[in-house]
């Protein structure tokens, strides 16, 4: 099989991860509070991690970094997985999850508005527009459709979902200028993140054991969000002669999402989710596009 074909599975493979984490998020939460569920998957991931550099023979050297990085480990390890997660989860503890899932894809945009003042970066009237669409999209979701009246489910959860996309855009932008291993340094990611939650535990809830349904759900998150998907994507960039062929795909997943959302958990999806999603993806693409054309020019 040539090189391409594979990276297009791979990636479909870690799209299809990605697109059921969503409904393992709410089959957990059924069981337990959001604390609990961040440090039984961020535990389950570092293990899982830990398990692959041991496999590739590259554990030791994981710790044999300066104490820079180190430091900056535990900077990134705050915003991934620890405050992300955090605000995501508790986002998703509140919201039914077509609405969590479709506000936090507003991340790309985030990304590009961060980049404005942390990265001196200027934007023309083009992604000017284009962000009002994607913001449009958010103000569909949001409001359920509805112009005449306010329809939001849980404003704070709303506000969470959004927060959730700005703090994973500045893991994004700071984790660029990381040029370790990639496995290598999510791992210590995760081992200063699981820390910072274990702390979070210790100061403002009790550990009490779940049910069996949602412990597993949250060993499954462990693994498959932040394990197994991760690999799979990495692959996929990793051998595709162009990383546009594979990175389209994305799009792919929150409509899965809301599929799995449906069949497993039987939420109804609502038209102006979908109608909200695809305008936010439109922004997204549009964005994309004329990024693509200005760097050809």
């Amino acid at each position: 099989m040539e090189a391409q074909k594979k990276a297009y599975i791979y990636a479909l493979a870690a799209i299809l991860c990605w697109s059921t984490v969503a409904t393992a998020f709410k089959i957990a939460l059924n069981g337990m509070d959001f604390l609990h569920l961040l440090l039984i998957s961020s535990g389950v991931a570092m293990l899982f991690l830990a398990s692959i550099l041991l496999y590739k023979s590259q554990l030791q050297k994981a710790f044999r970094g300066k104490a820079n990085d180190y430091l900056r480990s535990a900077g990134l390890g705050f915003f991934n997985p620890f405050l992300y997660y955090l605000v995501l989860l508790k986002a998703y503890s509140i919201l039914p999850a077509q609405f969590a899932l479709s506000l936090n894809y507003i991340w790309p945009i985030s990304l590009v508005l961060l980049s404005i003042p942390l990265l001196k970066q200027k934007i023309g009237w083009q992604s000017i527009l284009c962000i009002i669409v994607s913001f449009s999209g958010v103000l569909v979701i949001a409001n359920r459709g509805s112009f005449s009246s306010i329809q939001t489910p849980d404003t704070f959860g709303v506000v969470l979902a959004l927060s959730s996309s700005l703090f994973w855009a500045l893991f994004w932008l700071y984790n660029v200028r990381d040029h370790r291993e990639e496995i290598e340094k999510l791992f210590l990611n995760f081992i200063f993140g699981f820390i910072y939650i274990s702390i979070c535990m210790f100061l403002f809830s009790d550990f009490q054991i779940p049910d069996n349904k949602s412990i597993l759900a949250a060993v499954y998150i462990g693994v498959v969000e932040c394990g197994i998907a991760y690999v799979f994507w990495l692959k996929a960039l990793k051998i595709t002669s162009s990383t546009d062929k594979i990175s389209n795909l994305v799009f792919l997943s929150p409509f899965v999402s809301l599929l799995f959302v449906h069949l497993i958990i039987g939420e109804s999806i609502y038209l102006s989710t979908l109608a909200g999603l695809t305008l936010i993806i439109l922004g997204i693409v549009l964005q994309k596009f004329i990024r693509k054309s200005n760097t050809i020019e």
